[in-house]
């Protein structure tokens, strides 16, 4: 696969973008914002100059990977000679399943369409499309240039052929894959979305500060990031989504939080907003 097309320009899709073109594949991104693409491609520019000044590429290789990089905000343009479609929207089912019909009828017959959802069916995705053995998940991991998970999702319908074309892009990207099976939340997100949904419930139960749960789980238990901290990250309107649907598949062990509930009415979103669990600088 030599071709890839982004759909969606935001945190995840200009990770995945950079990520490709820094292996030497070709990749156009596609949204439906054009000041989205602006700040994609301010993003994947600063990427390529911190991968410079780091040795990690030549500044020739960099400025050959970057020209190898289109943007667009038309959909057909950016699916029409793509090996690999990787979708990167808002974790809403119906966005995903009407932008999957349009790929399946721009896209080549041989390509791969990939959602890079971290709780849907790409059964359920698949099956709107006449292409359901070609459909797969393919979950990618915030900050996608630093992460070396991409968790495999296979459909119900999913060939094997398309598996193992999943695995050798993962390692063209220098990502490591693991191979699971569908089921609502997959492995790494139905396990982090209790962990975090927990630190907030001990949050609003006054069982430790922000600060000090965070400390905990990273001193305790090793993790490189608080599950607070980490939602912020993500986003907690994200994470919201992420455990409205967790709750609805699999029950009440998955009830979303009040208090996250309530940051997400009143704007607090994480990172991406200033405050979250924390504050933050516009510099950090």
């Amino acid at each position: 696969m030599k071709q890839i097309a982004i759909i969606g320009a935001g945190t995840m899709g200009r990770g995945i973008a950079y990520t490709c073109a820094a292996a030497g594949l070709s990749v156009t991104v596609q949204d439906i914002h054009s000041h989205t693409l602006e700040t994609c491609k301010e993003y994947i520019d600063s990427q390529f100059q911190i991968a410079v000044q780091k040795e990690f590429l030549t500044a020739e290789q960099a400025n050959a990977y970057g020209q190898k990089i289109k943007y667009t905000t038309h959909l057909q343009e950016a699916a029409e000679q793509a090996d690999l479609v990787i979708e990167a929207v808002l974790e809403v089912m119906e966005l995903k399943v009407g932008i999957f019909k349009q790929l399946d009828k721009y896209a080549p017959k041989h390509a791969i369409l990939a959602t890079n959802t971290s709780t849907m069916s790409p059964t359920e995705i698949g099956a709107q499309t006449n292409r359901p053995p070609q459909c797969i998940a393919l979950h990618f991991f915030n900050p996608v240039p630093k992460m070396k998970l991409i968790e495999v999702i296979c459909g119900l319908e999913t060939s094997e052929e398309t598996v193992a074309k999943s695995f050798q892009f993962g390692e063209t990207i220098e990502k490591e894959c693991v191979r699971i099976n569908e089921f609502p939340g997959f492995a790494v997100s139905r396990m982090n979305c209790l962990i975090g949904n927990e630190a907030m419930k001990m949050v609003m139960e006054g069982v430790g500060s922000i600060g000090d749960i965070d400390k905990a789980m990273k001193l305790g238990l090793n993790h490189p990031m608080g599950p607070l901290e980490l939602a912020d990250l993500v986003g907690l309107d994200t994470r919201l989504r992420n455990m409205e649907y967790l709750y609805k598949t699999l029950g009440e062990t998955y009830r979303p939080c009040p208090i996250l509930t309530k940051y997400v009415k009143a704007g607090r979103l994480g990172r991406k907003t200033g405050r979250g669990f924390y504050e933050y600088s516009k510099q950090s």
